[in-house]
């Protein structure tokens, strides 16, 4: 099964889910809002893509957080507790499928990785 993770207003996230659906891939959701995420589930992914690939500099909440915090992380521990405390710094959305993730939306790779595996 597919797990797609993220927070339900973000426009990547309703292209995603959108890309899925279109395709008639049944995915699970787990949203970041309700659910949370665990250091556990963090430190697996950067495992399998490194932190720097989930932890998005690029992100408006990253941004407001500089501004007015200038946080310093460097390091898998300090990314993993920022993102445990603002999960809108995730790259969106992460998906989980056959012991990979993909994160962000990149039709290509979705046609690569999910679309030739599960059609």
């Amino acid at each position: 099964m597919i797990k797609m993770y993220g927070i339900p207003n973000c426009d990547i996230i309703k292209k995603a889910a959108a890309w899925f659906k279109k395709n008639n891939i049944p995915f699970e959701w787990h949203d970041y809002k309700k659910e949370g995420i665990s250091a556990e589930k963090l430190k697996e992914w950067s495992r399998l893509t490194g932190w720097e690939t989930i932890f998005n500099k690029r992100s408006s909440t990253w941004k407001d957080l500089v501004n007015t915090n200038n946080p310093v992380v460097n390091n898998q521990a300090a990314a993993i507790q920022m993102m445990q405390q603002h999960n809108s710094i995730i790259k969106r959305p992460v998906i989980e499928i056959d012991n990979e993730i993909i994160a962000g939306y990149d039709e290509t790779v979705y046609i690569e990785k999910i679309l030739k595996t599960y059609k």
